[in-house]
């Protein structure tokens, strides 16, 4: 994606999120993620939030989660969830990119949602493998996509692993 989707599309979008939320909560989502105490998470394309939130639970105060994002509504939610929450471990990006994030310096980065609507889908793969450490996660979920067209798009570049697929997840580890 190039640019930000309209203000109603993404109030829309919202909304149709926090159905899908009360329905499976991130929460239950992430237990399908290694995350630990500590650990630094980046959520690519975070829309309003609800990943995030659940990661900087996850992180605890020793952690920390970048929460990324195009839309600046996208941003003032997390920023609105996170205060509200008293959190204190969530960094926002305004940006299409992992921007201000040290080189190996992610421990875990979901990618929920999103993927299908890159224009530079590959592109964003080799920015998020620099941010990496070795052998980090990706955590992968799209039901826009088939299954072989995730495995075969995640690993084409061999910046990437299957290393399992969970009930709703797909783990990549980073080569």
């Amino acid at each position: 994606m190039d640019r930000p989707m309209s203000n109603p599309f993404f109030a829309g979008m919202s909304f149709i999120f926090s159905v899908r939320d009360w329905i499976r909560p991130p929460e239950k989502v992430l237990e399908e993620v290694d995350i630990r105490p500590g650990h630094n998470v980046l959520d690519y394309g975070c829309g309003p939030g609800a990943f995030s939130i659940a990661a900087a639970r996850r992180v605890g105060k020793s952690g920390k989660v970048f929460a990324l994002d195009i839309h600046p509504k996208a941003i003032q939610m997390v920023k609105e969830r996170a205060a509200k929450e008293g959190l204190q471990n969530i960094t926002t990006i305004l940006a299409d990119r992992p921007i201000g994030i040290e080189p190996e310096s992610i421990d875990v980065v979901l990618l929920f949602d999103i993927f299908h609507m890159l224009s530079d889908a590959g592109g964003v793969l080799k920015g998020l493998h620099g941010i990496m450490k070795p052998n980090s996660l990706l955590s992968f979920s799209d039901h826009h996509m088939k299954e072989e067209q995730i495995i075969s798009r995640m690993t084409a570049e061999n910046l990437f692993t299957l290393k399992q697929h969970g009930r709703r997840t797909y783990s990549f580890v980073r080569n």
